[in-house]
């Protein structure tokens, strides 16, 4: 029987935060055969088949009231930017310099689109309906997903569309977007674990893949500036352009709306949460939003500059 590689497997996987910035992979191992024999072929059958499986969502999600609303907004958020992502991706398969490259970026483009599913298909489990959650997903698309995907989006796209910038797109796709966002999953995960189990299982297979995804994006830069070494400076521009103008979207103001709604929930239902631990000796009942949010925040903050190091460019950090 073919061993499952560690990152692949369900029962023995790390973390966001421990694989993200430790895990070294490159494109070579994960192709297309890798995707088909270990993600599609192991990781995603362990699903189908229920092997590994999950309960549904407490009634205290399933009932209107703030979990509730934190949970749609949470899931039509992950929703929409999955599927821009997806979007994006294409450019990085058509601007792939190699084969290995074009199958790691086709493979991940469809992990995304997987991911976009999956958000979307939660908000069915938690009890709405397809028109009710298309609108969730719309309303989202006019308030937080505009004022923070959208220029992010716009971002990407013009080092991956208009300059054809693939290397320059793997950087943004890895530090800006995975090396960002994924943290902030792995928060997710924990918060949802006890209250709505079948959506921690949901961020716990994305996070598996992004820590894939991280891991392959940073060897393909370290990479490049090792044969090419005089094109660090055009990444370290890009980078803190990026950088700069992440710290002008407003997301803080969607995670501390979202955090708001969970900490209403807790304050109704913590009882239900018993001793459960956001983190190792902290209970997710004793927690507060801005807690949670530095939290979050120095995650996202210690997994890009670890991942900079690696590509050689620690001195965006």
């Amino acid at each position: 029987m073919t061993r499952i590689p560690v990152e692949a497997d369900w029962d023995s996987a790390p973390g966001v935060l421990e694989g993200a910035r430790e895990l070294e992979l490159t494109p070579g191992q994960c192709d297309l055969p890798y995707w088909l024999e270990h993600v599609a072929g192991s990781m995603l059958r362990r699903l189908s088949d229920g092997t590994v499986t999950a309960a549904p969502p407490t009634e205290a999600v399933l009932r209107p009231g703030p979990l509730r609303e934190a949970l749609v907004d949470e899931f039509a958020f992950r929703t929409l930017a999955e599927d821009k992502a997806t979007r994006a991706l294409s450019f990085l398969v058509f601007h792939a310099p190699d084969r290995e490259c074009l199958e790691f970026y086709t493979t991940q483009l469809v992990d995304e689109a997987r991911h976009a599913r999956a958000f979307r298909d939660h908000l069915l489990v938690a009890g709405m309906s397809d028109r009710e959650a298309d609108a969730a997903v719309a309303r989202t698309a006019a308030t937080s997903g505009a004022a923070v995907l959208d220029p992010l989006e716009e971002f990407g796209l013009a080092v991956l569309r208009d300059r054809q910038d693939f290397y320059g797109g793997v950087l943004v796709l890895t530090v800006l977007v995975e090396g960002i966002l994924a943290p902030a999953a792995e928060l997710s995960e924990r918060k949802w674990k006890v209250l709505d189990p079948s959506a921690a299982l949901v961020e716990r297979g994305a996070n598996m893949d992004e820590i894939r995804h991280l891991a392959v994006g940073s060897a393909i830069v370290r990479q490049y500036l090792m044969d090419r070494p005089e094109a660090r400076s055009g990444l370290l521009d890009l980078v803190r352009e990026g950088r700069r103008l992440w710290d002008e979207l407003p997301m803080q103001d969607v995670l501390y709306r979202r955090e708001s709604l969970f900490q209403e929930g807790l304050a109704e239902h913590g009882h239900l949460l018993g001793d459960h631990e956001i983190w190792p000796g902290r209970r997710l009942v004793d927690t507060g939003i801005e807690e949670r949010m530095a939290a979050a925040e120095r995650w996202s903050r210690e997994t890009q500059d670890a991942r900079l190091k690696y590509m050689l460019l620690d001195e965006a950090s």
